[in-house]
């Protein structure tokens, strides 16, 4: 999958990229691995108003390849956050790691942030001291979430990916299994479960 870490906003960017594909009707959607641009085919022959309206139909499509669901109020950002966490899927543990030669659980946030030229603390002990943590009803994609599984401090992190209810699942690099999609219904991470926080606003 392509990385890049250029947010594509509008129609005139996408065809800069390459990405842009001319609708075979309004609404259609033209995708690629990461980007995704919907353009809705201007009517008005006024040319500043159809820029307008151009604009306005410029947003994203709320799927990626791994059918994760994005909210729709979460911003672009945040799903290429996510995407660009989710390119990792599969990738062995590796204590120190940074890389696709192995992660360890901040290791997989700071370079997926750092991708998109967000610079994160190390560790997750660090990380979890940034940001806004956040009260459960304000959780939402692309929030950072933290675990106490070694003693009572803050030693594992991932990013919430999805919510359902009182369900979040979220993708962090494992020690055991490598970089994964969890669940907090699962026993272990009900049972150290310590907060969520917001990165970005």
């Amino acid at each position: 999958m392509a990385q890049s870490g250029k947010i594509v906003t509008s129609k005139e960017q996408a065809i800069k990229k390459g990405i842009y594909a001319s609708p075979l009707s309004d609404n259609a959607v033209a995708t690629t691995s990461i980007e995704k641009v919907k353009s809705e085919k201007p009517k008005s022959s006024n040319r500043k108003e159809a820029k307008k309206k151009e604009n306005k139909s410029s947003i994203i499509n709320t799927t990626n390849d791994d059918d994760i669901l994005i909210d729709e109020e979460s911003n672009y950002l945040i799903e290429q956050l996510i995407n660009n966490a989710s390119d990792n899927l599969g990738t062995r543990y590796r204590g120190g790691g940074t890389s696709k030669d192995g992660f360890d659980c901040s290791g997989l946030m700071f370079s997926t942030f750092k991708k998109f030229d967000i610079t994160l603390p190390r560790s997750s002990h660090e990380m979890a001291k940034i940001g806004r943590i956040l009260n459960q009803d304000e959780y939402k994609v692309g929030d950072l979430i933290f675990f106490k599984t070694v003693s009572k401090r803050i030693s594992h992190v991932g990013m919430i990916t999805e919510i359902n209810g009182d369900e979040i699942k979220f993708i962090h690099s494992s020690t055991s299994l490598g970089v994964i999609v969890s669940s907090t219904k699962e026993a272990y991470y009900q049972r150290t479960f310590a907060q969520v926080n917001r990165i970005l606003d």
